[in-house]
């Protein structure tokens, strides 16, 4: 995977449609905030689900 999703911590409101859309992938942390905690647990497809459904825009691909 050349791509790996990213979280914004910061922007993160723990709405949970990331951790639905693709459990395999993301995950609340102890925070109470989404995270990445493995990459490649989902195809790029779904992660992309997450990342475009994300209602505040937190979730981005890093190269």
């Amino acid at each position: 995977m050349a791509r790996v999703p990213y979280v914004d911590k910061d922007s993160c409101i723990s709405c949970g449609l990331c951790v639905s859309t693709c459990p395999g992938v993301f995950r609340f942390g102890e925070d109470g905030k989404s995270e990445v905690y493995d990459p490649a647990g989902g195809r790029e497809a779904d992660i992309q689900v997450a990342i475009d459904g994300c209602p505040v825009q937190c979730i981005s691909w890093k190269e």
